[in-house]
């Protein structure tokens, strides 16, 4: 992993101070460990006196993010130029425009500050940050850049960058040799009063039932291809309409897929419209899937990434197959 060094925090210091206002966003269709980004940007925006307004073009469809929705608005204050001369944004845990969804105003001539973790990300232009692929999660950079900036972080907030830390760990699961500073900054976290079990739970119960039968469906549907290496899952349009679109628990399906005898990579697929498709890319060690999901527009890290492309299932699943096999 990359050192966040006294340049870098250096850096953000002079972008917080060269600003009166800030919004705060993250990627459509939130995560943990997006959300606890946010708020550890939040924190430290606190610290320094500084007013700002956390964004999310949502849905908050995980049912382990509901009770932030509120904390969260979709509506930009109105801009004038000489508003936005004094704004600035903090994108944390992509750094596409495009990939922060609609919203009411738009970002155009306000300083972009990105802290990002996507293996597929680039600083946009003239925006500065921070980008290091090889970090698991973003809320650890965040972490970092409190802890080296401020000092100790305040229970409250260690308990949400805990939260993300360990939902984009897979609870730890996902890490590999010399991922001794991660564990370390979580020790940090629980020095400060964080409850791990706590926390599983947070992450793990108060499921709805209608998950754990669509989790039943969609193992029904999984097909095994390139010598059972690959395996796909979908939903159709009628599977959302029947079981809903909250609460999913697509970690217990990746977990359950990959764990299957000769299986190195995942992918489930949902059909959103009648046009459009969304995809979900897991695999083992040594597979990029990113790779394929740049094929598609989307991106994300070697071992998890995610797409959303025209078409409809019975045409994409071929295209995905046939991709996977150049790297299979």
């Amino acid at each position: 992993m990359k050192e966040i060094t006294e340049n870098n925090i250096n850096e953000l210091k002079e972008f917080i101070s060269s600003h009166e206002y800030f919004y705060i966003v993250g990627h459509k269709e939130p995560d943990g460990d997006c959300i606890a980004s946010c708020f550890g940007i939040a924190g430290i925006l606190k610290k320094f006196n500084k007013e700002y307004k956390l964004l999310s073009a949502g849905p908050f469809k995980r049912n382990e993010i509901k009770q932030y929705e509120k904390k969260f608005s979709s509506k930009m204050d109105f801009l004038d130029n000489k508003d936005r001369e004094r704004t600035g944004l903090f994108i944390l845990d992509c750094s596409e425009i495009s990939r922060l969804g609609e919203f009411d105003n738009d970002f155009s001539n306000i300083d972009i500050f990105v802290i990002d973790h996507h293996k597929t990300s680039n600083l946009p232009e003239k925006a500065r940050g921070f980008i290091d692929a090889d970090a698991p999660a973003c809320s650890y950079l965040v972490q970092i850049f409190y802890e080296k900036l401020i000092g100790p972080i305040p229970l409250s907030l260690a308990n949400i960058l805990f939260f993300g830390l360990c939902t984009d760990t897979g609870y730890f699961r996902f890490l590999t040799t010399g991922s001794q500073e991660i564990f370390m900054a979580a020790a940090r976290l629980v020095s400060y009063g964080v409850e791990p079990r706590a926390i599983y739970n947070e992450i793990n119960s108060g499921k709805p039932y209608s998950t754990r039968q669509l989790l039943g469906i969609l193992l029904s549907k999984a097909e095994r291809y390139l010598d059972g290496k690959l395996v796909i899952t979908y939903e159709t349009l009628e599977d959302t309409k029947k079981y809903g679109s909250e609460g999913r628990d697509s970690d217990a399906l990746y977990q359950l897929l990959l764990s299957s005898q000769d299986v190195e990579v995942a992918v489930f697929l949902r059909q959103d419209s009648i046009s459009t498709c969304t995809g979900g890319f897991r695999s083992l060690d040594k597979v990029d899937v990113s790779q394929v999901a740049a094929k598609f527009g989307g991106g994300g890290h070697k071992n998890a990434s995610g797409m959303c492309t025209d078409g409809k299932l019975e045409n994409i699943i071929p295209q995905i197959v046939k991709e996977f096999s150049k790297i299979l």
